[in-house]
């Protein structure tokens, strides 16, 4: 659908520029991301004036002094950072720049587009670890870690997606992610769910992966391919195809495709197990059993891997 062109105020819009560049600046300097990140929030919820009199000694209630810590990304856990395998020197400044951009979307100011839509593109260049050229990242996306995640150029991810980059996730130039859509690049063993294989997950250039779908860990979405809405993927969908369907399968080729796109199959060809990731524990890691579960199968046998 073409889209028209929609610009804010000249004075809006000058305000809008000069609050992004200067957040941008001090992102990119020495400064460090906690203090980059509080500030922000603290001017961002317009309470400058209460966290400058609690610094200054004034007495606050335990409710007040709860919301003032928060705005410090120091002071919070998110359910990523007691991931086993995560890399430790690369998640701190990526939760710090996560918290920042799930607080913003809290934010009144996360409902005007254009201001939202340019200060995320501005914090993706900061927490991806690629981030392509008019990027169009909506409300309420969330993702893992957000470090291992790549994106090219003229993508758009709409509304309420989840990017699970506890592997590796690449989404290429000029994809479109529907609202609600989860792209997973983890998955559990079936019978111990603490047992976690990571993946390379890729949604490549001009696919779509349309509302509410699921596209499991190690799958590659192929070029100029559509995902239909609520289809569950578990399997490479291949180049200028389109699949439907939980699980999906293969319905077509996009029409005026068919010369340069493979012939239709039913079944979904799984080449997860080329794109796993292998990641090693150190010996000294405190790790706790959160289900404390006696998982001996009685006849002693495993079971296959199932979906996240």
């Amino acid at each position: 659908m073409t889209k028209r062109h929609v610009s804010l105020p000249t004075e809006a819009d000058e305000g809008i520029t000069a609050f992004i560049d200067q957040v941008d600046d001090r992102l990119s300097s020495s400064e460090d991301t906690c203090e980059v990140v509080r500030d922000t929030l603290v001017d961002l919820f317009g309470d400058r004036d209460a966290y400058e009199r609690w610094q200054a000694g004034a007495d606050v209630t335990p409710a007040e002094r709860v919301r003032l810590q928060g705005y410090d990304p120091c002071n919070a856990t998110l359910e990523s950072e007691y991931y086993a395998e995560k890399d430790e020197e690369r998640y701190t400044r990526s939760k710090h720049l996560q918290w920042l951009w799930r607080q913003f979307d809290a934010t009144p100011m996360a409902d005007n587009i254009d201001f939202a839509l340019r200060f995320r593109q501005m914090l993706a260049k900061h927490l991806f670890a690629e981030a392509g050229d008019n990027l169009r990242l909506f409300k309420g996306i969330s993702f893992t870690y957000g470090h291992n995640i790549e994106v090219g150029d003229n993508t758009v991810i709409h509304d309420d997606v989840h990017l699970d980059d506890r592997g590796k996730l690449t989404i290429g130039d000029r994809v479109s992610v529907s609202d609600s859509a989860h792209i997973y690049s983890h998955d559990h063993d079936v019978n111990d769910q603490t047992a976690v294989e990571n993946y390379h997950t890729i949604v490549d250039d001009d696919a779509r992966v349309t509302y509410d779908s699921m596209v499991r860990a190690g799958c590659r979405i192929g070029k100029n391919a559509v995902v239909g809405a609520k289809s569950t993927v578990q399997g490479d969908v291949p180049d200028h195809h389109i699949v439907a369907g939980s699980p999906a399968r293969d319905i077509r080729v996009k029409p005026g495709w068919e010369s340069v796109a493979d012939p239709v199959e039913e079944k979904l060809v799984n080449r997860a197990d080329e794109r796993r990731i292998e990641y090693d524990l150190p010996d000294d890691l405190d790790t706790f059993d959160e289900f404390q579960r006696d998982l001996t199968p009685p006849d002693g046998v495993d079971a296959p891997e199932a979906d996240d």
